[in-house]
């Protein structure tokens, strides 16, 4: 073996032996509660189908309507060709969703959440990001923490959701940096690991004081969080030229996809300056078209019922019996963590689970922080309370198997 081919095995072994290598299961079945993966029918508490529309029959069948009609794929990049009709009418919906809590709203679809992160942050720290800082909290989405050193703006961190911490951080650097005239505020809505949501009123209004855009990452709260699923800031009823929102299409809405909506001036900037959005082929207009139906049920009455049902399987679930070495994190909303602390800990139930019938990912750093690994236990409108029961016998039965046997820590299985 090469050298280099040498350097890198070691590194995986390294991995190994601090129970960190990632491995994937393969999926035979759709996006569903009742998955079929490795050969095996399991109950899923795994995917991010928060509202259950993944597979939803109507949203399949709008998918299929929208690759007779457009194709498989768009040919090019959004400003050469490959901005679609559907296209156009997804960021039209979105803007028209966040127009209450933003002036001037207008939309850009962009092909994932990663890309949005990288686009808006890029982007804002321009021309000058040597006189831009960015504000992050401390538990951001790996997109928004690469956007922001990819930015070259100065980046300052402040401990998670603490909004007290950060009035001081921003006071501080003003006085201690004032050629720095572009202040950038960013954060996720709600929390994919923890589950909890940021304090966006009192973000935002640190972010009017010091003249700072506030970007919010609403990738799992789009769909979740308000009376419309509007998202976060309609949760919170905010409203503000300030705000930057981003939210993800893949995951409560069921498709794929990002859309950004913002001031007009915003995302014609964003459309003139987003490298990650500029060069990069366009979504599959089939998509676009599908998430119009998705979003539609969404923000129906159906939708509200959707949500409704989510709040009474988290309801069912705080019945569960788990050691006090465990805990759950506290969450409104559909990730509901498990915290158990060491990697082999975490790898140990998540096989427990897996061999009962039930798939659920074990978490780890540097997903999370170090002697945090836990377990990513989410809901869908999908479940059923009885599918909830089931997880809560599985875990309690784990638990029990876990306190009293020596069963070996397994290295195999889909993890983060």
């Amino acid at each position: 073996m090469n050298p280099m081919l040498q350097s890198l095995q070691a590194a995986l072994n390294e991995l190994d032996v601090q129970q960190l290598r990632r491995s994937r299961r393969i999926a035979d079945s759709a996006c569903a509660t009742r998955a079929r993966v490795d050969g095996r029918e399991l109950l899923s508490f795994n995917s991010n189908d928060y509202l259950g529309l993944a597979s939803d029959p109507r949203v399949v069948e709008a998918l299929r309507e929208g690759a007779l009609r457009y194709g498989a794929g768009s040919g090019a990049s959004h400003l050469v060709s490959g901005h679609s009709r559907p296209h156009a009418q997804l960021e039209a919906l979105l803007a028209h969703w966040q127009s209450p809590y933003i002036e001037r709203a207008r939309g850009l679809a962009v092909s994932t959440g990663y890309m949005a992160n990288l686009a808006v942050l890029a982007a804002l720290a321009q021309p000058e990001p040597r006189h831009t800082v960015i504000f992050s909290d401390a538990l951001n989405h790996a997109s928004l923490i690469d956007g922001a050193r990819l930015s070259k703006a100065q980046v300052v961190v402040y401990p998670h959701a603490n909004a007290q911490a950060l009035a001081e951080l921003m006071a501080q650097h003003a006085t201690q940096y004032p050629q720095v005239t572009n202040r950038v505020v960013v954060t996720d809505s709600v929390f994919s690991m923890d589950g909890d949501l940021a304090p966006l009123p009192d973000l935002l209004a640190l972010s009017e004081r010091y003249g700072a855009w506030l970007v919010v990452d609403d990738a799992h709260g789009l769909g979740v969080l308000g009376v419309h699923g509007a998202g976060a800031l309609e949760h919170f009823g905010l409203c503000s030229p300030h705000v930057v929102w981003m939210g993800t299409l893949g995951k409560a809405a069921g498709v794929s996809g990002a859309c950004i909506v913002a001031h007009d001036t915003v995302v014609e900037w964003l459309l003139q300056k987003a490298r990650s959005y500029i060069y990069s082929t366009a979504s599959a207009p089939a998509l676009a078209h599908a998430l119009l139906t998705s979003l539609n049920i969404v923000s129906s009455a159906e939708g509200q019922q959707r949500r409704a049902h989510l709040a009474t399987l988290r309801s069912a679930f705080q019945g569960v019996r788990l050691p006090a070495a465990w805990y759950r994190l506290p969450s409104e909303t559909a990730i509901q963590p498990l915290v158990v602390g060491q990697n082999g800990q975490v790898l140990q139930l998540a096989r427990a689970l897996y061999e009962q019938g039930l798939w659920i990912s074990a978490i780890r750093a540097p997903t999370v922080p170090s002697g945090t690994a836990r377990l990513r236990i989410t809901f869908s409108a999908a479940h059923t309370l009885e599918e909830v029961k089931q997880l809560q016998q599985a875990l309690e039965k784990a638990a029990h198997q876990f306190f009293d046997s020596n069963v070996a820590v397994p290295t195999i299985g889909e993890h983060q």
